[in-house]
């Protein structure tokens, strides 16, 4: 069991703010600081004092468990984003630009599997593209330094299934646990850090983690069956028959050793190296596991004309309803010490003109 003086607070706190819908302002307030005194606490630069401690627990309603369960990124993790494809479902509007580039409201597509990965706290970042897509993918987000991160690029010269991802960035990934996020998928909820943190866990562990989430027409996605105790008992690619309605979403944590796995999933009778046939390889060896996100949960897959203006409007609603920007790869890289206030300042300065420039502003406390 950890002790208490070897665990990062900074990273629970940040989780625990998070996960109560609070920003550090409101902490300050309680705790009779200052939020520059919560921001240094949270990255780590500031002790805290055993009446602090006592007052964080009491606010966030903390216990033990959720101190001695803390990830202490102690193990280097990978990501990829998958953003390859044709996007044909799109049609005509992808004929001139690659889906992942369309806008989901206030920002392109691809940032909000980004802010999936930074989220999990994941900073060295491999974004697969199509050939001529990749270099728009750079144009917008460059080396990635903007948001404290490290961003590599690789091609996908035809979609060969979504497994092909793994050896793909077989080098990039090397003997690293990885995650891997598609680019037309959109999740949000307030308790996903903590989800995330989970997946990290696990993967760190030596299991792989699914995400789980109940969809109305389920033979139209991987399909997770579950037990009582919501282990997983198999999983099925687009079944006619399926067996549960929990979907398996585009959001996948691999313990190392995945890139060597993916390359002995054969191909499938259309030719794809299929995920749904890599997640059964580990869970034929019993370590796979699935996280389902209930209540409070949205997931969207973009690929439709239909899902791609729900996503639009879901995402307005939720900052409407909030005044704050949500899935900023900005925010996050600034809530997560990646990037500096004078940073933060340069980047909304630069979108000074529209809310979303405006909306960083308040982060800084600007209005």
């Amino acid at each position: 069991m950890k002790r208490l003086d070897s665990i990062n607070l900074g990273d629970v706190f940040r989780n625990a703010r998070e996960n109560c819908d609070m920003t550090q302002e409101e902490v300050a307030k309680k705790l009779g600081l200052k939020r520059d005194a919560i921001l240094r606490i949270e990255n780590g630069n500031r002790n805290i004092t055993t009446d602090e401690l006592r007052k964080f627990v009491e606010i966030y309603n903390l216990n033990i468990e959720d101190l001695l369960t803390v990830d202490n990124d102690d193990v280097k993790m990978k990501g990829i984003i998958l953003a390859g494809g044709s996007g044909t479902r799109l049609y005509p509007i992808t004929m001139g630009v690659s889906k992942q580039l369309l806008p989901v409201y206030d920002k392109p597509m691809i940032y909000y599997p980004l802010s999936v990965l930074m989220q999990a706290k994941i900073k060295d970042i491999l974004i697969i593209t199509t050939p001529e897509d990749q270099q728009y993918f750079k144009r917008l987000l460059k080396d990635g330094s903007q948001f404290g991160i490290n961003l590599n690029y690789e091609t996908q010269p035809e979609p060969k299934g979504l497994a092909q991802a793994f050896t793909i960035g077989e080098k990039f990934i090397e003997d690293d646990p990885c995650a891997m996020v598609l680019g037309d998928n959109i999740f949000y909820g307030y308790g996903l850090n903590k989800e995330l943190r989970q997946a990290r866990i696990n993967a760190k562990s030596g299991v792989a983690t699914i995400f789980g989430y109940q969809v109305k027409d389920p033979q139209r996605f991987g399909i997770m069956e579950l037990d009582s105790q919501n282990n997983v008992i198999s999983v099925e690619e687009k079944p006619e028959h399926p067996k549960s309605d929990y979907a398996i979403t585009g959001l996948y944590f691999y313990p190392k050793g995945v890139s060597e796995r993916a390359h002995n999933v054969k191909p499938s009778a259309r030719g794809e190296v299929e995920i749904t046939t890599l997640n059964d390889m580990y869970l034929q060896d019993k370590t796979l596991k699935a996280r389902l996100l209930g209540e409070g949960y949205s997931w969207f897959d973009t690929g439709t004309f239909d899902s791609l203006l729900n996503a639009s409007n879901f995402i307005k609603s939720a900052e409407e309803n909030r005044d704050s920007v949500i899935c900023s790869p900005e925010k996050i890289a600034y809530e997560n010490g990646w990037i500096s206030d004078e940073e933060l300042e340069e980047r909304a300065k630069e979108q000074e003109k529209n809310s979303y420039g405006k909306q960083l502003r308040k982060v800084l406390g600007k209005k």
